[in-house]
């Protein structure tokens, strides 16, 4: 914490909130101009959750150990947030949650257990991007654990593409935004499905034919790609 409070004030920011606050929305920024945003596991849901703390302090939740109450969690405001809405922000210092996004809630009483997910199969004529972004050599994929391990399809809103889901929730979703776009892939490590904090990170070269992985690549690599000029 003393570290971010360092940080802040080196910035110019009054407090580590209003840091995160601005960092938040200079990436929203960058997406609605033209930029490409990946993101994985907690950095989905807490950036949601930094975009919609437009009057109060979510964003410092859990990041001094002090999340705001359920006061303050109501009063958020979702308008910013690119892929969320209504969600309920935990407040309760007792439970490792950061809201009820993720429909795993992993380190709670309630978690749930790991499955499988679907991808859909889009048409690369119509739905070029989502074709793109779902390439693989297999359609059903190991579920794996991450502090945002799922996202849950009551708190997405209108028009988020899911691009791969298990039962009541997704696992891979993407959206524009603007000139831009995002996507949203939930968990942390898909050759480590329950990967702790402080593990070694996974040698790739004993996956090269990871099914999960490739969707990262397929993350990196779909930018690049340029669209034909059609005849007129």
């Amino acid at each position: 914490m003393a570290r971010n409070e360092e940080a802040a004030r080196e910035l110019g920011y009054s407090d580590v909130p209003a840091l995160k606050k601005a960092v938040s929305r200079a990436i929203r920024e960058y997406v609605e101009q033209g930029g490409f945003l990946f993101a994985m596991c907690s950095a989905t849901e807490t950036l949601e959750l930094a975009l919609a703390a437009a009057s109060v302090d979510i964003a410092a939740a859990y990041s001094d150990g002090t999340p705001p109450d359920a006061d303050a969690a109501a009063k958020v405001d979702w308008g910013l947030a690119m892929a969320f809405q209504n969600a309920q922000i935990q407040v309760s210092p007792s439970v490792n949650s950061f809201s009820d996004i993720d429909a795993h809630q992993v380190n709670t009483p309630w978690n749930k257990q790991l499955g499988a997910f679907t991808l859909f199969d889009f048409s690369a004529k119509f739905d070029p991007v989502p074709a793109m972004l779902t390439q693989s050599h297999e359609s059903v994929l190991p579920d794996f654990y991450g502090l945002t391990t799922s996202f849950a399809l009551d708190r997405l809103k209108p028009g988020v593409v899911k691009l791969g889901i298990e039962g009541a929730w997704a696992k891979y979703i993407h959206g524009n935004l603007g000139e831009g776009t995002w996507t949203y892939y939930g968990g942390h490590d898909p050759e480590d499905p329950e990967h702790q904090i402080g593990d070694p990170p996974t040698d790739l070269a004993l996956h090269p034919n990871s099914p999960g992985y490739r969707l990262i690549l397929n993350n990196v690599l779909f930018p690049a790609a340029k669209k034909k000029k059609l005849k007129t």
